[in-house]
């Protein structure tokens, strides 16, 4: 198997876990309570490794700028499934991110993209967007959901450059959680105060599972990334939309359109596509 062969396949799988931890979230009942919750859970099952990897130098800049950034994604993610369904939120979300990812690692940082593999990054986006806004959604609930999309192609962009950037994958994958998830979970803990505690002591078993997957998930991805080029991985990871469009059906009660249907048929073309052009 070749090495972008492998990455594309890690990239799938860590759309599926994906899609299940942004499930879990849009389920709970306080958003911000339930993110601090899931990232602490990550940085605590990472840390015991952390001893016994080098540190990553190198990529300390990319490390620091990436919390940043998510940061403002989780922000706007947790905006957006507040003010739309999961179904309509996470599609815009994720389909503006690939295209602009592409676009972003490209020029500026000269990245290879085939006609191939431009044409499947546009049928994914097309479909994500297809999933998305076959059900009305207002232009507040639209707005938060565009920007939650450029916050994601910006760390995809930053985290492709860090990760290459630092002596091994681990050693980035491992510093991203001990940085972000402890970053993050101290921060929502604290501003949402009592209302953490009472939040905590109901949805831990919920925040621990999604934990698993989020290291699972993104840890994946970072790997992945080290592996292959940002354009044709970062559309690949959007085939997590397909199980989020199961999940939202079969576990949230939202019930499908002809839109949608059709969204998931354009977005597995793109993504044979993007599987042949590899």
């Amino acid at each position: 198997m070749s090495l972008a062969t492998l990455a594309a396949l890690m990239m799938i799988v860590s759309g599926m876990a994906h899609a299940s931890v942004n499930a879990i979230l849009k389920s709970g009942k306080d958003k911000m309570s339930s993110r601090a919750l899931i990232d602490g859970t990550s940085a605590l099952m990472v840390l015991p490794a952390a001893p016994f990897l080098p540190l990553p130098h190198g990529a300390w800049g990319w490390l620091f700028a990436s919390t940043a950034v998510h940061f403002a994604y989780l922000f706007c993610l947790i905006r957006s499934f507040e003010t739309a369904d999961m179904s309509v939120a996470y599609p815009i979300a994720r389909g503006i991110a690939p295209a602009l990812a592409a676009t972003v690692a490209v020029l500026a940082f000269g990245e290879p993209i085939s006609p191939w593999i431009a044409a499947g990054i546009a049928c994914v986006s097309l479909g994500v967007m297809l999933v998305g806004l076959g059900r009305h959604a207002d232009r507040k609930a639209l707005a938060w959901a565009a920007a939650t999309g450029v916050t994601i192609a910006l760390y995809t962009v930053i985290d492709a450059q860090g990760v290459r950037a630092a002596p091994t994958a681990f050693s980035y994958i491992v510093w991203t959680y001990l940085m972000l998830g402890g970053a993050i979970a101290v921060t929502f803990a604290l501003w949402r105060g009592p209302a953490f505690v009472v939040a905590a002591r109901s949805e831990w078993r919920a925040g621990l599972a999604a934990g698993a997957l989020s290291v699972v998930t993104y840890g994946l991805a970072l790997w992945a990334y080290r592996l292959g080029d940002t354009p044709r991985l970062a559309a690949l990871r959007e085939t997590s939309i397909l199980f989020g469009v199961a999940i939202a059906i079969v576990f949230l009660g939202e019930r499908p359109t002809r839109a949608r249907l059709a969204g998931v048929g354009v977005i597995a073309a793109g993504a044979a596509l993007l599987l042949a052009a590899g």
